[in-house]
């Protein structure tokens, strides 16, 4: 039973379950997780099928990062002058409206220019969102719901190229079409569930100014954070799509299928843990989490690389999966915490981000120089030390999780306030232990 002051009564009840809009944001993820899976099978089919080699295939899948990568400084600027909703809208539209081009590409070079604009607004919707996520959630709780988001996106990503290997058999061109609408149906959600509300509309223009990725850098807990989303990228963006189906057949003398068991395995150990990895970083803290997510993750990578047998292989990548899945929900955490509820850091996260795109466009070229001067087992190796090296960052990084005090006491913008109490003109007084009813206040001259 609460035995407070009435103030804290306020001010802690409504944080003990995450605001609707969180949902609204995981809902969306899961819609857009889902289309971009549907794509991912079809897209470098419906490229050749422009009568292009193999390299211009690739090009256009590598398109669509690099404009990502470029234009991550852009979204975080917009997100920091328009706000986290218009932008996160608009984004989802960008690329609904360019994949849907997609679909009536009439050459190669059409579809190339489809896809890098969807890059653009990739990027726009993936900063603000994560902008969202950080203003949304109370500070106790950034863990849960960074695991629940990033979870949303993994089953998406995973039930899409089912449904997308059956459009394929329809036609090359309706992937393109369903993705574009799935996208439609995340932007006007979106829309309509956060246009009126006021925690994702507050108000900052009269607020503290945004922090700036200058700011940020002089907290060790962030520059532990890039080190550590550089390395993550890297190896389970990067090596992981690109060495492993060529490792199963080159040195495992396999088929090619066994390529994609060890991604759905890789994928069950990643959802497996990313829930509980966000309620222990809401619990214990986000830094312990980190530690072991990167020295569990970057062990398993370098394991995976000197496997000869398919059950020890098939374990690795198990391991592997749980590495990463334990480490995203306390890094995304603490990046949130270094940014904080009451300030605008579209431009940090966006650098955040960009650590990310730069291991996953590095990692596969030089784990791929590596394996044909070395060994695979060399370039795995290399992969997972810089999961390691990331993890040494983090031995001078403060904890970043706020007590339960200092969350509380953690300023509170007005909008958020309004929702808590009702409208801000007529929620109930707080009981102060003196007489605040008799005569009405006169209106200030």
């Amino acid at each position: 039973m609460h035995t407070g002051s009435g103030s804290e009564q306020v001010d802690t009840v409504p944080r003990e379950r995450l605001p609707f809009e969180v949902w609204v944001l995981v809902a969306a993820s899961f819609v857009v997780a889902v289309g971009f899976g549907i794509v991912a099978p079809a897209l470098p089919t419906f490229a050749t099928s422009f009568n292009v080699g193999v390299t211009a295939a690739s090009v256009v899948i590598s398109a669509f990062a690099f404009m990502r990568l470029a234009f991550a400084p852009v979204s975080g600027r917009l997100v920091t002058l328009l706000g986290e909703r218009p932008v996160y809208v608009w984004g989802l539209v960008i690329v609904a409206v360019s994949t849907g081009a997609c679909a009536f590409a009439q050459n190669y070079w059409q579809l190339l220019l489809f896809r890098s604009i969807g890059g653009t607004g990739s990027t726009m919707f993936t900063v603000s969102a994560v902008a969202l996520l950080v203003r949304l959630t109370p500070p106790l709780m950034r863990g849960r719901a960074a695991g629940m988001w990033a979870t949303s996106f993994l089953v998406g990503n995973i039930a899409g190229p089912l449904v997308g290997g059956g459009l394929i058999a329809v036609s090359l061109r309706a992937p393109f079409l369903v993705y574009a609408g799935a996208l439609l149906l995340a932007a006007f959600g979106a829309w309509i569930f956060l246009r009126r509300s006021p925690l994702a509309d507050a108000d900052r223009t009269n607020g503290p100014p945004p922090i700036t990725v200058r700011e940020a850098l002089g907290h060790r807990t962030y520059i532990a954070a890039l080190a550590s989303s550089f390395a993550n990228g890297w190896a389970v963006f990067g090596v992981r799509i690109s060495l492993i189906p060529l490792f199963v057949v080159e040195a495992l003398q396999r088929e090619g299928s066994l390529a994609g068991i060890s991604l759905a395995v890789f994928a069950a150990g990643n959802a497996a843990v990313l829930l509980l990895s966000g309620r222990l970083a809401d619990r214990i803290g986000r830094k312990p989490l980190v530690l072991v997510g990167l020295l569990v993750s970057g062990g398993g990578t370098i394991w995976l690389g000197y496997t000869s047998d398919v059950p020890t292989f098939l374990i690795a990548s198990l391991a592997a999966g749980v590495g990463a899945g334990v480490l995203n929900p306390p890094l995304n955490a603490a990046v949130a915490d270094v940014v904080g509820t009451t300030r605008r850091g579209g431009s940090v996260l966006a650098a955040f981000q960009m650590a990310g795109d730069v291991g996953a466009i590095i990692g596969p070229i030089a784990a791929g120089v590596i394996a044909d001067q070395l060994s695979y087992g060399a370039a795995f190796a290399l992969t997972g030390v810089i999961a390691l090296v990331a993890s040494l960052f983090w031995l001078r990084a403060p904890e970043t999780l706020p007590s339960r005090v200092a969350a509380e006491a953690e300023p509170v913008p007005a909008e958020v306030r309004a929702v808590e109490c009702g409208r801000l003109d007529e929620g109930p007084e707080v009981p102060t232990g003196k007489r605040v009813a008799g005569r009405p206040r006169q209106p200030e001259s």
